[in-house]
């Protein structure tokens, strides 16, 4: 993307263009928040095929799988069955329940929920119908001090308040597993400085509300709530979902977490889940399990009886190594079996995954003696087991090497308790240190601070650049095992904890149901066509393949993409201020998604989600005076000064919550409803309106920009509608659109336009003038306006709409008749080509569909035609390690691609 000067880059962030008078027509807040009912005439559907995202059936599933199916407006009731069969017919016990609505309340998205237990098949088919029940239907009892789920396998009992999450987890009356707690732990200094004197204290995670979201028959949710504590002190909220299904002997956990200290004081050195797992039997036969890479397992017992000087039998050594009980001591070589009190038990275990690169295995006697090293490998599986023949536990991570410093520990083994822990943010790793990285240089006034924006495109401002409030979400499986695992099933185990098992519908159902505006399947039908999507794909797995080949991994970083590149070092921009990682910036994660619609690829599915699981959470504020708010893109996710809802954006949350009925996500969208409050703290246009850091915000009159801030309010508003929650959404929602409308140029307007707080109404000048930003309608604004037009009928709104995508790229001269002036030297014209596309459509007007597609191929501050897609390999000595080069962006790509996708939807018949 070209480079824009350093006052427009602030003039659109602050809101774009601006303002509107306040109209007639007003929406009014509806009195209760529930779905509107249903029409009386409903026209069904066919049933839809189902597949696994990864094409083959897989053999286990981390507990059950959930998945997010679309219906085309007016086919279904909220209250419609839905029953579900293998390709040969055979019923599939199955949960559903809607998660959002069409306006006329018909159902638009159904979630549904299948157990590890069910029938496995390549491929399901879902119709109306009768659901079947599950031969033993998952159960909840809800008691004063705790809640007690039993799938029919396992009884898991959680508690309602204490240190304990999960008291205890049986099997046929065999405790496997009992205490399940949250730890953490913090220093009061950095790891990395040489303190003579580092002070350590640990937390345990102490509960402050426990509740039942979903109570079977196949699927129970249970939502656990507080912070961690030691004395007095109570910090790091905490969220965790636990999910179980009917028939599953396993646990899936969803851990989030809040930032909320000092970072001056406060160095987290470690974060984890722990378990406590009774050890039955002998030493002897008590099974370690540990994944490596690919379906690498370690198979080890505490006390070990192979390799010894005097042997044991063959019998014996087949059956300890095989995870079976061994023969009766009895059989034993006596020379052995006198001698077994001589042989070490090792009860400790550790594999430590510090990066991305490389993990290590550790074991030892105990506490007080020395860890041996056992064994290494680059990336391990995330998985571990500790148990016996008469039970045991498996616990696991999902995205472990990923995600480092991780680890996962066994304690204890040898005696007659073992604590499992699986370490989100390992002990053994420096503690975390998210201070700020530098020191100002002397930025203390906003005109320095543009200076410092006009050289690293930093916009830094001294005390913003905050992780106060920044979130993580973890998940996890935990499997409450018979017996100890064979090393085959150990392996489908860890495969299903590494990469949850998924379903879903075929990308053409999806676009049948219109929904998420426009886009199309991937169409290779004519050779203009096929040599777009090349480009597409080329694009896409570029910048999805630089992830590991620029390692761009770690707790707070995974799922996000640097933003741009430095030619001359080979590298991405990693340590220039706002040419670091992305966080969001021109719509990164609507690309994402979007390129996963249309293709339905397994690759750009995980891709996208690790994303959202990252921009969600690491990029946005959840707690403090910036809750609601996103921070602008920067070499830490939290240090540009720009703290803004174009980057909380809900619309990059929304594909993942109806795709997989993910409640976290859920969670994520609902916070953002209230996003517009943040203009009460923050002006976002301090740094250009030269407000010098005085601020008396107005509730009644407040700066939200009518482009890019409403885009994104609107974004949280339309999902929020959308799931039948909180009338103020719709109301808001609405009053926007409408007064944005009733101005004298709509979303062109310009003059001093303000915001009222309790209604979502615009008031501004009933005089023409013009304010239109480059970035105005880049983050979400065509795709949210797309979609509300295609539920409401607006005409106003959409006249106006269509008036401005119409005019962005046209002539100076055609802009001054429409509007009273011109729009001024305009950039980004490719990311606005789907503008000039969406205008064609709505008015049949041929040659504008022309001129979309000639914007397009032209690339103005993005791709032109003859741009190449394809890397060329840089090699050492030049570089650290190979890698691949391409003359690429994060920017630039993610809005080329938006362009072609909605071009090719909605003008691809014209296409040259």
């Amino acid at each position: 993307m070209g480079h824009l000067s350093r006052r427009s880059v602030l003039t659109s962030a602050a809101g774009g263009a601006a303002a509107l008078v306040a109209a007639s027509g007003v929406a009014q807040a509806r009195p209760a928040s529930v779905p509107p009912a249903a029409p009386a005439q409903l026209d069904g559907h066919d049933p839809v095929t189902l597949r696994w995202l990864e094409r083959t059936a897989p053999a286990e599933l981390a507990a059950g799988t959930t998945w997010g199916v679309p219906w085309p407006r007016g086919a279904f009731a909220a209250d419609q069955d839905f029953a579900l069969t293998t390709a040969s017919g055979e019923a599939v016990p199955v949960q559903t329940w809607p998660t959002g609505w069409w306006p006329d309340g018909s159902v638009k998205w159904t979630a549904h929920a299948i157990s590890g237990a069910a029938p496995r098949d390549e491929t399901y088919r879902l119709a109306s119908g009768p659901a079947a029940r599950p031969a033993t239907p998952l159960t909840v009892h809800t008691g004063r001090d705790r809640i007690t789920v039993s799938t029919g396998v396992v009884d898991v009992e959680f508690a309602r308040s204490g240190d304990r999450v999960i008291t205890a987890i049986r099997r046929g009356g065999t405790v496997i597993a009992k205490d399940g707690r949250l730890v953490a732990s913090r220093q009061d200094r950095p790891s990395t400085e040489g303190s003579p004197v580092i002070r350590s204290e640990a937390f345990t995670g102490f509960l402050s509300q426990v509740s039942v979201e979903q109570d079977g028959p196949v699927r129970a949710v249970i939502k656990v709530e507080g912070k961690h504590r030691k004395g007095r002190r109570a910090w790091l909220p905490f969220v965790v979902r636990f999910y179980l299904y009917a028939g599953s002997d396993a646990v899936r956990a969803v851990h989030s977490f809040v930032f909320d200290g000092d970072v001056k004081k406060d160095f987290v050195n470690g974060l984890g889940v722990q378990f406590t797992v009774p050890m039955r039997d002998a030493p002897h036969d008590r099974h370690v399990r540990l994944a490596g890479d690919g379906r690498g397992v370690l198979a080890e017992a505490v006390r070990g009886v192979t390799g010894l000087r005097r042997d044991p039998g063959a019998a014996v050594r087949t059956a300890q190594y095989e995870g079976r009980a061994t023969p009766d001591t009895s059989t034993w070589d006596t020379r052995v079996t006198s001698r077994l009190p001589y042989v070490p038990a090792f009860g400790d275990y550790s594999l430590r995954q510090l990066n991305a690169h490389g993990y290590e295995i550790h074991k030892r006697t105990g506490t007080g003696h020395s860890w041996i090293r056992v064994d290494g490998g680059r990336r391990a599986g995330g998985l571990g087991y500790v148990g016996s023949p008469s039970g045991g536990l498996a616990f696991g991570m999902r995205n472990f090497w990923q995600l480092h410093p991780t680890e996962l520990e066994i304690s204890g083994a040898a005696g007659d308790e073992a604590k499992a822990t699986v370490w989100m943010w390992s002990p053994r790793a420096g503690a975390m240190d998210l201070r700020f990285y530098h020191d100002g240089m002397g930025q203390d006034t906003y005109a320095e601070q543009l200076e410092g924006l006009e050289i690293t495109y930093e916009d830094y401002e001294p005390g913003f650049g905050t992780p106060y409030g920044v979130a993580r979400t973890t998940e996890l499986t935990f499997w409450a095992l018979q017996a100890t695992p064979t090393a085959e099933r150990f392996a489908d185990l860890a495969a299903a904890n590494a990469a949850p098992p998924l379903l879903v519908a075929a990308p053409e159902h999806a676009r049948s149901a219109r929904v998420f505006g426009s886009w199309t399947p991937v169409d290779r039908s004519v050779p203009a066509k096929a040599a777009l999507e090349d480009k597409l794909d080329a694009m896409h797995r570029y910048h999805r393949e630089q992830v590991d080949q620029r390692s761009w991994y770690g707790f707070w970083d995974y799922g996000d993409i640097m933003h741009s590149y430095d030619g001359t070092r080979h590298t991405w921009c990693y340590d220039v201020g706002g040419y670091a990682w992305d966080n969001s910036e021109l719509s990164t994660d609507l690309w994402l998604w979007y390129h996963y619609l249309r293709t339905g690829d397994a690759e750009a599915f995980r891709f996208a989600e690790a994303m959202t699981r990252h921009t969600g959470e690491v990029d946005v504020y959840h707690l403090g005076k910036y809750q609601g708010l996103g921070t602008r893109h920067g070499v830490q996710h939290w240090a540009d000064s720009a703290k803004q809802v174009r980057i909380s954006n809900a619309g990059y949350r929304r594909f993942h919550y109806f795709l997989t009925g993910d409640e976290r996500s859920g969670d994520l969208l609902r916070e953002l409803v209230d996003a517009d409050r943040g203009f009460l703290v923050l002006d976002p246009g301090r740094k250009v309106n030269g407000s010098d850091g005085v601020f008396d915000p107005d509730p009644k009159a407040l700066g939200v920009g009518t482009t890019t801030d409403w885009g994104a309010l609107a974004m949280a508003w339309l999902a929020e509608w959308e799931r039948g929650g909180r009338p103020i959404a719709r109301t808001k929602l609405l009053n926007g659109a409408r007064t944005i409308a009733a101005l004298p140029n709509g979303w062109a307007q310009g003059g001093k336009i303000t915001y009222n707080l309790a209604d979502g109404t615009f008031s501004g000048p009933s005089e023409k003038s013009v304010s239109v930003g480059a970035l105005s309608s880049v983050f979400g604004l065509i795709e949210v306006m797309t979609e509300l037009n295609d539920l409401v009928d607006e005409p106003d709104v959409k006249a106006q709409w269509v008036n401005f995508c119409r005019l962005y790229n046209s002539t100076k001269a055609e802009q001054r008749e429409a509007t009273g002036s011109d729009w001024g030297s305009l950039n980004l014209k490719q990311a606005y080509s789907r503008a000039s596309a969406y205008a064609a459509r709505q008015l049949g007007d041929e040659a504008l569909a022309k001129r979309a597609w000639q914007e397009l191929r032209t690339g103005h501050a993005g791709y032109p035609e003859n741009h190449s897609f394809e890397p060329k390999r840089i090699e050492a000595p030049a570089v650290l390690n190979p890698v691949d080069e391409a003359s690429l962006s994060a920017n630039a790509s993610a809005q080329f691609g938006l362009a072609a996708i909605q071009c090719l939807a909605l003008v691809g018949d014209r296409i040259q």
